[in-house]
């Protein structure tokens, strides 16, 4: 019981810090000793700090994934499954704040970074479960046909500015704000 104890507070505290000062800039030693433990158990938990990054993002992501994955099914209605999947990040953010703000940090960063080389393959993941998404509305809409990739970027993009703003409290993630969100997203600034 002790070891997963050890273990879950390494993974706790890591989120913590690398959430506060982004990954690069935290240390194994501050990570040690905010957990209360010693630099071999971290080790043998993780055998580095990025391994610990790694088992963090296979935790964290894997959360993010599992409210994403049932939203991101085209059932014929566009703006209705847009609006379902930002439904689920904001849900997500709401309860998981520090993990969305580490993983945005992350991703911004340099691209040699470790931390934007960890994230790479989640994005990847949430990029392409959205490009299925138009993918799939593509069959209804012909206007889609080939430009999946560029709108799913697009649309990931406009998700995390607005949990961007929510993160620096700029506004607050309400139903009024997805409607507002897609809305624009699917007519234009102009609408």
């Amino acid at each position: 019981m002790i070891s997963m104890d050890n273990r879950q507070r390494l993974l706790d505290c890591a989120l913590e810090l690398f959430s506060l000062r982004g990954y690069d800039a935290v240390g194994v030693r501050e990570v040690v000793e905010a957990a209360g433990v010693t630099k071999p158990t971290l080790y043998h938990y993780f055998d580095s700090k990025r391994g610990l990054l790694e088992a963090l993002l296979q935790r964290e992501a894997g959360r993010l994934l599992a409210e994403i994955v049932p939203c991101a099914v085209y059932q014929g209605d566009l703006v209705l499954t847009l609006e379902n999947i930002l439904r689920a990040y904001f849900s997500f953010v709401q309860t998981h704040t520090e993990c969305y703000r580490m993983q945005l940090g992350m991703y911004f960063s340099a691209p040699e970074s470790e931390g934007n080389q960890a994230i790479r393959p989640y994005a990847a993941i949430q990029h392409q479960l959205l490009e299925e998404v138009f993918i799939q509305a593509a069959e209804n809409h012909g206007n889609l046909r080939g430009r999946h990739a560029r709108y799913a970027a697009a649309y990931l993009g406009v998700v995390n500015a607005v949990i961007g703003l929510y993160l620096n409290e700029e506004l607050q993630l309400t139903d009024e704000l997805v409607y507002q969100t897609v809305h624009q997203f699917m007519h234009g600034i102009f609408s």
